[in-house]
């Protein structure tokens, strides 16, 4: 049931938000050039690694930490705006749709990450990584969060990343199609606020 939602809503959203697809590949390519997706390698369910899209909202060749915090430099004038509204992420309804995602779960990380904690992702990659989840809502501005920390990728991995285990695995234990739905709603209630 909860792969025929995933289907049938990734659907309706390509299909539906075609125009404003087109429209954000044309800002993003007349401010800074192609490419204009960005993916990157991520672990899925069961281990499965799969490529993660997204619209390209940073400089294109830019080096620095994977982790971004606001106020980067990285990130071009239509990526601020695409960041802030989550617009960069509509790319993954492709994700969703060839079955690498769901519309709810655990967010997808990196390998490096995934190794840290390999014993609770056992777990937690028994399911599907969603485009939302619980720790979605909770980090809403995690950019900004982020910004106070002196070592980003320690900051990272010690205080944010285990307690979106925390909600990931609290997931697990709630997860429904009802409470899939819960979540999408909270999510674009906390969208439609300001960040």
């Amino acid at each position: 049931m909860k792969r025929l939602f995933d289907i049938a809503v990734s659907a309706v959203v390509i299909t539906m938000l075609a125009s404003v697809f087109v429209a954000i590949a044309v800002a993003v390519l007349l401010e800074s050039g192609l490419p204009v997706f960005y993916s990157q390698d991520r672990v899925g369910r069961g281990y499965r690694r799969f490529r993660i899209w997204k619209f390209r909202s940073m400089q294109r060749n830019n080096s620095g930490p994977g982790i971004t915090v606001r106020g980067d430099k990285r990130i071009t004038r239509v990526g601020k705006f695409l960041r802030a509204t989550k617009l960069d992420e509509l790319p993954q309804f492709w994700n969703v749709f060839v079955g690498d995602m769901s519309l709810v779960g655990p967010r997808p990380e990196v390998f490096e990450y995934v190794e840290m904690y390999r014993e609770r992702y056992d777990r937690i990659l028994t399911v599907r990584p969603g485009i939302t989840d619980l720790a979605s809502v909770r980090f809403r501005d995690e950019e900004s969060i982020l910004a106070a920390a002196s070592n980003l990728s320690e900051y990272y991995a010690q205080h944010v990343l285990p307690e979106k285990l925390d909600l990931a695995e609290e997931y697990l234990r709630k997860r429904s199609l009802l409470f899939d739905i819960s979540i999408i709603l909270r999510t674009i209630r906390v969208l439609m606020r300001a960040p």
